[in-house]
């Protein structure tokens, strides 16, 4: 399958204040979810206050996470918006309690406002489900310097993208709309290693294009950039096993282990521990 051509994968992906040297460590970096949502699909509600969420970025550090993202707005299918307020209301706190832990930490948004001030307020990396396709976005992380940027795919939006989504190929499809968004980037000075690709698991996709992805998820790498698996909990655990999302524990470590195994640089994951232990063991080998 030709999509594009082979590039060469940077040494290091840049994230704000942080390096992460890509040739030296073996297991994927390991990006803990934090939702400060009440909405969020499995976790909602839980991590709410400014203290609880503080204290769940606690446990994952404790258990070894490498980088924490952090969410004010669910984008489950179906989702509704919130507004710019209540995302910076839930956020803000959380990212000024947790700037001074010595962990990355990543604000998941795609509004250009809420970037800037969570650039400002000491995130070091942006995690967008849009790819920074909002007005303003690409404006928003051209003021910081150094800022780790996760570009994710999507189709349509979350009130829509789980009715009916169809590709003539998703393989191709996903990799040059991630390629495309990622060379606009380039072109526009951000630097190479500062970029990571998501081909967003259950964003628009059906059972069999994320089976399609996953299986196939190295092809994602010979775009040249590291590439994110978001696979935890997510519903096409629950298609296959018919388990609720806060019981998709079994089947979220074995979709990281595929997705390490097949080239995954960062693993995005709600059971930080329990994955960490299986990336060892994988890593071991």
């Amino acid at each position: 399958m030709d999509l594009l051509g082979t590039q060469e994968m940077p040494t290091t992906w840049r994230c704000g204040r942080f390096l992460f040297d890509l040739t030296k460590r073996k297991r994927p970096i390991v990006m803990g979810i934090l939702n400060a949502t009440p909405d969020s699909f499995s976790d909602g509600g839980r991590f709410r206050s400014v203290q609880d969420a503080i204290a769940q970025a606690e446990r994952m550090i404790a258990d070894g996470v490498d980088l924490i993202d952090i969410g004010g707005e669910s984008t489950r299918p179906g989702a509704e918006p919130v507004s710019l307020q209540e995302e910076l209301d839930r956020v803000l706190p959380v990212i000024d309690g947790l700037r001074d832990y010595g962990v990355p930490l990543s604000i998941d948004t795609y509004k250009a406002e809420t970037m800037r001030q969570a650039l400002r307020a000491g995130v070091d990396c942006v995690n967008d489900i849009w790819a920074l396709r909002q007005e303003g976005t690409v404006e928003a992380v051209l003021e910081s310097a150094n800022c780790g940027i996760v570009l994710m795919h999507m189709q349509r939006d979350p009130l829509t993208m789980q009715f009916n989504p169809e590709y003539q190929n998703v393989m191709v499809e996903v990799m040059h709309f991630l390629q495309e968004r990622a060379n606009l980037l380039l072109n526009r000075g951000v630097s190479h290693d500062r970029i990571a690709l998501d081909p967003g698991f259950g964003f628009g996709k059906s059972l069999e294009h994320n089976l399609e992805m996953l299986s196939k998820f190295d092809v994602f790498s010979k775009a040249g950039y590291p590439v994110l698996a978001g696979i935890s909990r997510k519903s096409m655990l629950g298609k296959i096993t018919g388990k609720e999302a806060d019981q998709r524990l079994s089947p979220s470590i074995a979709a990281a282990i595929l997705a390490a195994d097949r080239g995954a640089k960062i693993i995005r994951v709600h059971d930080v521990s329990e994955t960490i232990d299986a990336l060892k063991l994988w890593e071991a080998l």
